[in-house]
């Protein structure tokens, strides 16, 4: 049985954290009560934000009212009532969001960032057709590094302003996505496209294969840069290419990112070619890796559910790319009920979706379960804020790291603001999140401990100039395509 080996600190480390805080407290009240106070010195922290409600998505789904969240050295310290938190510790920084929902980080599991610069190129287009006709030839003609750079530059702002604090990408040039994810002080998992005919930046998969390699290499074990490897789907690659990456994910560790049952028309000719669906084909070769990640999974059966379920394969559920490509809707309870970790993404821009908004994709992954299903009870609204947080960082194998609001947890987590005419009242804070809030009412970012959205202003990008960039880049495309 295959299983998830997160790379980084585990549950077991954070729960071991735990106790320390309530220790410290209930000495803070030992020494209150013999009136020796005084003696007692807070901890110095790096940084300590409160809101009037704090959603940890932790193993037993706190929320608490008027809390705080602890960090020091990009790690959270503590999560907590903020009375008690104010006791425990000093921060070198302060924020108070007192009218603000505080969660982790939405994690985007699936999209192909620098194709931002195509948003809108090709929309009202069947999937084949969208690709093969227009966003191929497209790709072909202006997809460089330096267009790469300005169209992640473009994504990660527009993610981040979102609340998104990580996302998987898969596209061309990966490491120039990688720094320029890097550099704006973002998490990614970023995996290198593998595609049997030339592409922008390596003409064969064998290159692709190569250049995946160093770049695993070169950015195994950053902080913030998770290298994969990404074969874009089976009909794209052969037999051997597929086996090859799974060889080369399996070799480091790290996950591979792969197109399983987008549609149903890719499901027919494989069932015709080889006898099998896509993801029982791919089992069969040995081409499903130990971190395996499909992206979309739309047409899956229970067959194939009951094929991938035990070797922990994630799931990356993207509901307004497969309704605007009219593909299907993804069988996500069943997924569920079979126990695979099923995550949100938005995938690409470039008229599969046309934007990274992931606090939408809540909503309409929750009201696509229940129109197809004609069940109001399916995928509930706590249930999809899991998808967008800790069952997505599962999905990827980050759920020792990521996607909860815990001690020893990385520092990834946002403020969502609950003013505007639409978030009031605020009764019940999961429908809130998934329901009414916006992207636009992300208030707050931190990653890593730093901040990279305060008070709605970007910290780590130059909005103006990325969105003149992009304006640039919007005539050099138009001009390729007449």
């Amino acid at each position: 049985m295959q299983t998830h080996s997160p790379d980084t600190t585990s549950p077991k480390t954070a729960r071991r954290k735990a106790p320390a805080t309530s220790v410290r407290f209930l000495l803070m009240l030992f020494l209150l009560a013999a009136g020796l106070l005084p003696l007692f010195a807070a901890e110095p922290v790096d940084l300590m934000v409160s809101a009037g409600t704090v959603v940890t998505m932790n193993a037993q789904r706190e929320v608490i009212r008027n809390a705080a969240i602890a960090v020091k050295d990009g790690r959270i310290v503590a999560v907590g009532p903020r009375t008690r938190l104010d006791f425990l510790y000093t921060p070198k920084q302060r924020l108070d969001r007192p009218d603000a929902i505080l969660t982790p980080g939405l994690i985007n599991t699936h999209a192909h960032a620098a194709m931002s610069l195509l948003r809108g190129i090709a929309d009202d287009k069947k999937l084949q057709d969208w690709l093969t006709n227009y966003i191929f030839p497209a790709e072909k003609k202006n997809v460089t590094s330096e267009f790469v750079r300005a169209g992640t530059r473009l994504a990660v702002l527009e993610m981040m302003l979102g609340g998104t604090t990580t996302y998987v990408d898969m596209y061309y040039f990966e490491d120039h996505v990688a720094e320029v994810t890097r550099d704006a002080g973002m998490r990614a998992v970023l995996g290198e496209t593998i595609i049997g005919f030339p592409a922008p930046d390596n003409e064969t998969p064998e290159r692709a294969l190569a250049f995946t390699e160093r770049f695993i290499q070169s950015f195994k074990g950053d902080e913030l840069i998770t290298p994969a490897v990404a074969p874009h789907a089976l009909y794209t690659n052969s037999p051997e290419t597929l086996k090859a990456a799974r060889a080369l994910a399996d070799k480091y560790g790290v996950p591979l990112i792969i197109h399983v049952s987008e549609t149903k028309k890719e499901n027919d000719d494989s069932v015709a070619k080889n006898g099998l669906t896509p993801a029982r084909y791919l089992a069969s070769i040995g081409a499903i890796a130990r971190r395996t990640i499909f992206a979309h999974g739309v047409w899956l059966t229970s067959e194939d559910i009951a094929a991938i379920a035990p070797l922990h394969v994630g799931v990356a559920h993207c509901p307004s790319s497969n309704m605007k490509l009219a593909s299907g809707a993804a069988p996500v309870t069943a997924m569920l009920a079979a126990g695979l970790s099923v995550g949100l993404g938005t995938d690409g821009p470039a008229g599969s979706n046309n934007d990274f908004d992931l606090m939408e994709e809540m909503d309409l992954a929750a009201k696509l379960a229940k129109v197809t299903s004609l069940d109001p009870q399916a995928l509930p609204a706590a249930k999809v804020f899991e998808m967008a947080t800790i069952l997505g960082a599962k999905s990827i194998g980050m759920d020792g790291s990521i996607g909860s609001l815990e001690p020893g947890k990385r520092a990834d987590f946002i403020t969502v603001d609950t003013t505007a005419p639409h978030a009031v009242p605020a009764h019940d804070p999961y429908s809130m999140l998934v329901y009414s809030l916006k992207a636009s009412d992300v208030r707050d970012v931190v990653i890593e401990g730093h901040f990279t959205i305060r008070d709605r202003a970007p910290m780590t990008i130059d909005a103006a100039a990325t969105i003149a960039e992009a304006g640039k880049w919007r005539i050099r495309i138009d001009a390729s395509l007449r």
